[in-house]
This record gives C-alpha cells, sequence and structure tokens, in this order.
C-alpha cells in the first residue's frame, strides 16, 4: 500500500509541475514589471521605511520595509488616494476596493484589494511584509488622484468593515511610479 501511495504522490507532483510550467504562477517575477515606490513617514516627516509595489505575473507583489517603527502588530493597506497630509493622514481616502468587496481576508464578503496582512514590527523597530495580490494591476492602483500605503497604529482583524479596527493612521507613504 505504501509504495502505490507514494507512486500517486509522485504522479501528482509530476503533474502539477507540468501544469506551472504553462501557466506561471501569481508573483513569479516578469521581464520589464513596472514598480512603484513610497517612503514612509510619519505625521512629523519621520521616515520610517519603504514600500514597493511591483507588476508579477498575474498581479501585483507589494513589500513593506518598515523601521524606526512602534514594536508590535499594524495594519498594513493600499489606500485610493495619492496624498499624505498629516497629522491623520485621511487625505489618503479609503481602502483600494476596485472590486466593491468588504474588508478583511476573514470576511465572507471580503478582502478590498488594498487589505494586506498585518506587519509585524519587533522590539528594535524593524518589521517586513510581502504579499501577493492575485488580478492587481499598477494601472488600477495607481488611477489620475493615485494611490498610498498606509500603516495603523493597531492590528487589523481582518474581519470588521471598513478598516479591521486597525486604529489610527500613524505612517503613510505615497506611491510613485519609476
Amino acid at each position: 500500500m505504501r509504495a502505490v501511495t507514494g507512486m500517486t504522490v509522485a504522479a501528482l507532483a509530476l503533474a502539477v509541475a507540468a501544469c506551472s510550467d504553462k501557466e506561471p504562477r501569481v508573483g513569479a517575477p516578469i521581464a520589464g514589471g513596472r514598480v512603484a515606490t513610497a517612503m514612509l513617514r510619519t505625521a512629523d516627516g519621520r521616515d520610517v521605511g519603504r514600500a514597493t509595489v511591483r507588476e508579477v505575473a498575474g498581479g501585483l507583489r507589494v513589500t513593506i520595509d518598515a523601521r524606526y517603527m512602534p514594536p508590535g502588530t499594524h495594519g498594513a493597506h493600499l489606500h485610493t488616494v495619492g496624498r499624505c497630509d498629516g497629522p491623520d493622514f485621511a487625505s489618503a481616502g479609503a481602502h483600494w476596493n476596485p472590486t466593491g468587496m468588504k474588508h478583511g481576508t476573514m470576511n465572507p464578503q471580503g478582502p478590498h484589494d488594498g487589505d494586506l496582512p498585518n506587519l509585524i514590527v519587533g522590539a528594535d523597530g524593524r518589521g517586513t511584509l510581502g504579499v501577493n495580490i492575485a488580478g492587481a494591476t499598477l494601472d488600477g492602483l495607481l488611477d489620475a488622484d493615485g494611490a498610498a500605503m498606509v500603516i495603523h497604529a493597531a492590528p487589523d482583524d481582518l474581519m470588521t468593515d471598513p478598516s479591521g479596527n486597525s486604529g489610527a493612521r500613524i505612517a503613510c507613504g505615497v506611491l510613485m511610479p519609476g
């Protein structure tokens, strides 16, 4: 029985490998993929990191490299307007939601395209995040009024509409193509 199970697993692995050669997985690098970056800053202008949005096969890859941030878990979201006016960064607008979904990856009617996993910042003030957004495009994100990356004071509960109870906006950066 073990030999049959092992042969079945091997056959399935080969089948999956054959499929992946024909269709690139979401997140695979693409030649000539465009990039947008944002320098994350607090309301007092302090530099606390960088966000990058890169075109990849089947969508977008979003990465955050945070530093000098308060330790803990923080909501992280792509917002619809490319403005970061302090002190509350309300000028960044709502979460990017081109498909009209509810907030949160745990919400049966969600998520927004701009809903990202929580950013976890260590005791040293540093944290990183990387996530793929399937089906998203840079043209869709960077529309006429641009877009921003916002980091919140509290964790996102990944469920409550419209923002996951993630608290105040503590850092913001305008995404710029380039």
